[in-house]
């Protein structure tokens, strides 16, 4: 595994570039340290402020716990690297996080994971199940899209978009996880928050019969969820996060 030199990258792009690649690169290294990483086969994705649409994603083949600042690779929404950065980038991560970008303004980063309980949930019929307090507030704001295989084909595109919609917290059945927010902070805490609910909900189908939250309940989350977390809760939890990395997996700012 070749580096690029953090230096010289750092001197090469504007400063609102570089603190987007050290929370990227956080955030990754995040997604390795809370065990939701599938190899190197899922991926995030954020926005260059400033750039429209142009935005960074992690080389192919690096493990999450790797990734620097540095070493992302900055494309537009053809797939064109934008730098001489010489690593690929994972097509099918392009097809997804291209389309979500495209689509919506406000997704600054869109993070996508397989994890394992993530995608024994997308395999049921039920999808989420409002059993937990985690659930109410990724059911108050849910989309699903069903499997068409692996995402190479850019005529999905149009599917992945409408299916979406406006929400944040996205489930592709058979698949996996996905949550589009505005900040990189606000996807790790939405992600959270999902992969919580479904690990809660797999370790609960193992028990006896389950407890239903009614649906007025699911209706007032969303207003609850900015009260406790003032917005998506992002700005709470990720200095937490950023120190427990430093202590963990130090070297993602390089």
């Amino acid at each position: 595994m070749s580096e690029w030199n953090g230096d010289k990258v750092k001197a090469s792009v504007s400063a609102e570039e570089w603190q987007t690649r050290v929370d990227l690169a956080a955030c990754y290294r995040a997604v390795a340290m809370m065990g939701w990483d599938d190899l190197v086969f899922t991926h995030i994705t954020a926005k260059i402020p400033g750039e429209g649409h142009h935005f960074l994603i992690n080389p192919y083949g690096f493990m999450f716990e790797e990734i620097t600042a540095s070493s992302l690779v900055k494309i537009d929404l053809a797939g064109n690297k934008l730098d001489d950065n010489p690593h690929p980038i994972n097509p099918a991560g392009f097809v997804i996080h291209s389309a979500i970008h495209a689509a919506r303004d406000d997704a600054k980063c869109v993070l996508h994971t397989h994890s394992l309980n993530g995608v024994a949930v997308s395999a049921q019929k039920g999808g989420v199940l409002p059993i937990s307090q985690q659930s109410i507030f990724v059911l108050a704001n849910l989309a699903y899209h069903s499997y068409e295989g692996v995402a190479l084909m850019d005529d999905e595109k149009p599917r992945l978009v409408a299916d979406l919609g406006a929400k944040n917290f996205f489930m592709l059945r058979n698949h996996g996880l996905l949550t589009v927010a505005p900040t990189i902070p606000d996807a790790f805490q939405l992600m959270y928050i999902f992969e919580a609910a479904c690990t809660i909900q797999v370790r609960a189908q193992a028990g006896g019969e389950l407890i239903p939250i009614p649906q007025a309940i699911i209706d007032n989350a969303a207003a609850q969820s900015r009260q406790v977390t003032r917005g998506q809760g992002g700005q709470l939890s990720w200095p937490g996060v950023l120190r427990r990395l430093q202590r963990r997996f130090p070297g993602f700012d390089s």
